[in-house]
């Protein structure tokens, strides 16, 4: 029988649980509930870390965790301190027992792992924060006394283009710990503010909503506000944790919720321990390259199937103020759902760098949909990294991002459809196979090959392996998109406007094979030499963007299109002056026999079910004439635009 257990903060968990007799934690709630049961919790804070015990048995006999009807419900990582003692002028401290924290003490775990740079042994995973506002960790009790602004290039680019970045006022309000004896100190300076007068947090818990095993399937997390966790940092070769994580499980759907103030990642649909935990880091025996490997194989060897883990739906979520992610996962994102999220303020802290930094980042995001997600004001945007396979990127809403979009070591097919990438920097192509279609591109790209660093594919629709191989570049497919010139980097590194990154490939695999034919003796080393063929029809350049001379069909227009972002509330707005003529190109409906199938792996650009793919509406759900307008937005005409594009 489905039963409906009640969580109040004035309830007693000596209850039954129900609507008069409420639990007083969700915890408690959580170790009763079975497949089918829904918890519903009632206005009010939850400083708890909900570890569910229970998972569901399939998709219609789920574990429904949810916040009441119009009720605000907040699950928080942290305690609130009042025992603060003014040490001198602005900078107070204050002393805690080692056993207050448990088995986890973010004041003495230190932040780090694989591919994580710099700072080194400097940081925890603790926080504090006062009224909200999270302060930045000082590296002595010095800084704290003699606070001065920070200069860091910390996670803006790659550390060879990093440029300093003048920090506001808030850099000034610094923590630092130290152990004394069995207990732990913590120093901050509040600046002038009475810590036990206003609301002065610290982090105790690693996470606000995650399973202590994996395996527990089928949760939904619906409607609740969850912040303040000290989660470590989560590359693919360590146990990605979370605030809030399916910890290597299946099925679980995360909507409607508001995220915020973790340490590293909010959301985790990544791998467990159990695959491999900074190995490269701890034994320094190999590179991380080779234990990643190791890793899927691990992976493999556990189940890693389409029946194990993945098939997640994150939906419908504010996500913001995180150090590392707002969304991570290796292996266990399969098969899953990213859509309609609200992803910003990721790694603008830029107190630490590492190699695994943005709003999204996935590593074998085999066949996954990332769909309709507003990203901004972000380190990077989103980061697909291996094995991103079957994977479509599509009507995504990117601007003022440090970087756009990254594709780094994978071989596709993956589809990128319907976006606006409207940062100065935009795309970073470490990878091949990959089809662009329809996208406003403002910003520059950067393309690399990758020939040092054989990557997996899979048979289509699994994890099966298929086989391995590097990047050769190229491969790419560009069809009726509107690519802008003119954007002006602060920093030094190799880019272009349009497709002229590209020039001197061959028009298709044909031609490709004509060549390889042509360089003589050899196997490996005539593919290495060749460069792979480019597809390119139908596009815009503007502004200055540079066009390809094999494309057939283009329109070229050296004037600026003026294309801004303008937000008003929670609508966004595209204004942009498109050039005359850009509805009267010549263009016809993209589809899979259009795109045809990436050279390496093999496989078309299908949908998860196998069917054709057919490019038939645009960024806001329109659908599209016969002979398409270039770009995301079929509503494009000549002259000023002004389009409402979210919200």
């Amino acid at each position: 029988m489905r039963r409906e257990y009640h969580v109040m903060v004035n309830g007693s968990d000596e209850g039954e649980g129900s609507r008069e007799h409420p639990f007083r934690t969700i915890s408690k709630a959580a170790c009763t509930a079975l497949a089918g049961d829904t918890i519903t919790v009632h206005e009010g804070e939850y400083r708890e870390w909900v570890k569910p015990q229970n998972g569901g048995t399939g998709p219609t006999e789920r574990i429904v965790y949810q916040a009441a009807e119009g009720e605000h419900v907040v699950i928080k990582g942290s305690e609130r301190i009042s025992c603060w003692e003014n040490v001198e002028g602005t900078v107070w401290k204050a002393v805690l027992p080692d056993s207050f924290f448990g088995e986890y003490n973010p004041y003495k775990e230190i932040l780090g792992g694989d591919w994580f740079e710099f700072p080194k042994d400097t940081l925890h995973t603790g926080e504090v924060y006062l009224n909200g506002k999270s302060f930045y960790e000082a590296k002595s009790l010095e800084e704290v006394r003699n606070p001065q602004k920070r200069l860091t290039g910390y996670g803006r680019m790659w550390p060879q283009y990093a440029e300093p970045i003048p920090h506001p006022e808030d850099t000034l309000y610094q923590w630092y710990t130290q152990a004394e004896g069995k207990c732990t100190a913590i120093y901050a300076n509040f600046r002038g503010a009475d810590p036990n007068k206003e609301l002065t947090e610290i982090n105790v818990r690693r996470s606000c909503f995650y399973p202590d095993r994996s395996g527990i399937n089928y949760i939904t997390v619906r409607g609740f506000e969850m912040a303040q966790a000290a989660c470590n940092w989560a590359p693919p070769t360590a146990d990605q944790t979370g605030l809030l994580g399916a910890n290597w499980s299946r099925g679980w759907v995360i909507e409607n919720n508001r995220i915020h103030d973790a340490k590293c990642s909010a959301v985790s649909i990544g791998k467990d321990k159990t695959t491999g935990q900074n190995q490269s880091t701890r034994i320094k025996d190999k590179p991380g390259y080779q234990y990643q490997w190791e890793a899927v194989c691990q992976g493999l060897q556990r189940g890693w199937s389409r029946e194990l883990v993945g098939s997640h739906v994150i939906r419908g979520n504010e996500i913001y103020d995180c150090g590392q992610n707002g969304i991570v996962g290796h292996m266990g994102c399969v098969f899953s759902r990213i859509y309609d999220n609200h992803i910003y303020n990721i790694a603008v802290k830029h107190e630490f760098f590492g190699y695994e930094i943005a709003g999204i980042k996935l590593h074998a995001a085999i066949d996954v949909q990332i769909v309709h997600n507003r990203i901004h004001d972000c380190t990077l945007g989103t980061w697909l990294d291996w094995q991103a396979q079957g994977t479509r990127v599509s009507r995504n809403l990117y601007y003022e991002n440090d970087r756009d979009w990254m594709i780094e070591v994978t071989h596709g097919p993956c589809l990128v459809d319907n976006n606006i990438f409207a940062s100065a920097y935009s795309i970073d192509n470490y990878a091949q196979g990959t089809a662009f279609v329809h996208n406003l591109q403002c910003g520059m790209m950067h393309k690399e090959d990758v020939l040092n660093r054989a990557t997996p594919y899979h048979f289509p629709h699994t994890t099966q392996l298929a086989g391995a191989a590097v990047v050769y570049g190229g491969d790419d497919r560009f069809y009726q998109n509107i690519f802008v010139g003119g954007a002006k980097l602060p920093y030094q590194v190799s880019v272009f406007s349009g497709l002229t990154g590209y020039e001197g490939a061959p028009a298709d695999l044909d031609e490709y094979v004509e060549w390889v034919e042509k360089d003589g003796c050899g196997d490996l080393e005539k593919h290495l030499h060749t460069k792979q063929p480019v597809y390119a029809d139908g596009n815009v350049y503007l502004g200055g963007a540079e066009s390809l001379r094999l494309e057939k069909s283009q329109l070229c227009d050296d004037a600026d299109p003026q294309v801004r972002i303008v937000t008003q509330g929670e609508e966004v707005y595209l204004e942009m002056t498109a050039p005359k003529g850009i509805v009267q190109m010549a263009s016809a409906l993209i589809d899979t026999q259009k795109l045809g199938k990436a050279r390496i792996v093999e496989e078309a650009y299908v949908t998860l079910e196998d069917e054709p793919v057919i490019i038939d509406h645009d960024l806001a759900g329109e659908p599209r004439k016969i002979r398409p307008t270039a770009g995301p937005l079929e509503g494009l005409k000549d002259g000023f635009n002004r389009i409402k594009i979210w919200g």
